[in-house]
């Protein structure tokens, strides 16, 4: 069974043509902005420290349920916050 977190991460490298990231490092990266994926709440803190250091904008992609959770977590740090099927909730700058 596929799991809510690859779910989320092929849908969007599908959207944005290209390769979902299975390892290290944040799971979709694409030429104008870095994706990381998480399902569950205990993963925000750490996807938040794997956005890190990147000069493109960096997203929290999270499912529905988890916007406001993920807006809360990432207020101050210049990181974005999309839902499951990309639509921008909190533009990164």
């Amino acid at each position: 069974m596929v799991s809510k977190h690859d779910e989320i991460a092929r849908r969007l490298a599908e959207k944005y043509k290209v390769e979902y990231n299975e390892g290290e490092g944040p799971d979709v990266k694409t030429p104008k902005k870095i994706i990381e994926v998480a399902t569950h709440d205990s993963d925000i803190e750490e996807s938040k420290k794997q956005l890190r250091g990147y000069q493109k904008p960096c997203y929290l992609a999270v499912p529905t349920k988890k916007i406001d959770l993920a807006k809360e977590a990432v207020e101050g740090t210049g990181i974005g916050v999309m839902g499951p099927t990309g639509i921008i909730h909190k533009k990164a700058h």
